[in-house]
């Protein structure tokens, strides 16, 4: 038995893995200006399983073994494997649904249920989100074509609407001025669409009032926490009150005090 067929299988499969890697690299490059990250990774493993695959048939028939046979073979074992891994059909299908309609890219920041994080890969069977306090989140794909995503980086910008409550003595005019002068003062908050200051109803302790602003999606989280500090220190400065829930209680026809008297019980000798 000669060693001659094994080692150029050997050598022709080692070939054929350095050329899978040198084109699906060059055709991921060549994606990229074209598409977007994720269409290029996944067209990437494609290309590399697909060249790659070429020639393990190659090095497979070059030790003698027969193609028809090993299709014939390869064929039941597809079939039994589609049966036992229905879920992971299911999850590559929706991939490339998502794919598809480029609902997310690598980078973004989406929210999936209770779960907020950057995407960091899109594969095959699932995308890996790390969230913003460092963890590493694995959401099949099948999951996220059935449920509600938001993309929060698919825009370049956000509206961030605060709601402030303000006791009903304050004068309305004073606190849209107040109000007005913080943001456009504050680089942060973007011009157009110009901010809104509405008078949004009277609730239990105070008037509501809506602040929308405008900021770049990027700086949203450092922009939401300043600006709640800004009016805050804006309202102080202007002696307008914030008020808490407070609760009366009312007694008698004319809501008059209650009168309370205190005994002292006297202790008696036994």
């Amino acid at each position: 038995m000669t060693l001659k067929p094994y080692i150029y299988a050997a050598l022709l499969l080692l070939f054929g893995f350095v050329i899978a890697k040198i084109v699906s690299n060059k055709g991921s490059s060549f994606l990229e200006e074209r598409f977007s990250i994720a269409n290029s990774l996944v067209v990437k493993r494609l290309v590399f399983y697909g060249v790659l695959t070429l020639f393990l048939i190659a090095s497979l028939k070059q030790m003698g073994f027969e193609l028809g046979v090993l299709l014939g073979a390869a064929g039941v074992l597809s079939v039994a494997i589609g049966f036992a891994s229905q879920t992971s059909m299911s999850n590559i299908i929706s991939g490339m649904f998502l794919l598809g309609e480029r609902a997310v890219s690598v980078g973004d920041s989406i929210k999936v249920g209770n779960t907020v994080g950057e995407v960091i890969s899109i594969d095959w069977l699932s995308i890996k989100l790390r969230t913003f306090d460092n963890l590493y989140v694995r959401l099949p794909n099948e999951a996220i074509i059935k449920t509600e995503m938001i993309n929060m980086s698919r825009f370049k910008i956000r509206r961030f609407d605060l709601m402030i409550s303000v006791a009903y003595q304050e004068d309305l005019a004073l606190v849209k001025d107040v109000l007005f002068n913080l943001v456009t003062k504050d680089t942060a908050c973007l011009d157009d669409p110009e901010p809104q200051v509405i008078v949004d109803g009277f609730g239990d302790s105070g008037v509501n009032i809506r602040l929308a602003v405008w900021a770049k999606s990027e700086e949203f989280l450092k922009f939401k926490s300043s600006m709640n500090e800004k009016v805050k220190a804006a309202f102080d400065n202007a002696g307008i009150e914030i008020p808490f829930p407070h609760i009366s209680l009312y007694a008698g026809e004319k809501s008059l005090p209650l009168e309370v008297a205190v005994t002292q019980r006297q202790q008696t000798e036994s």
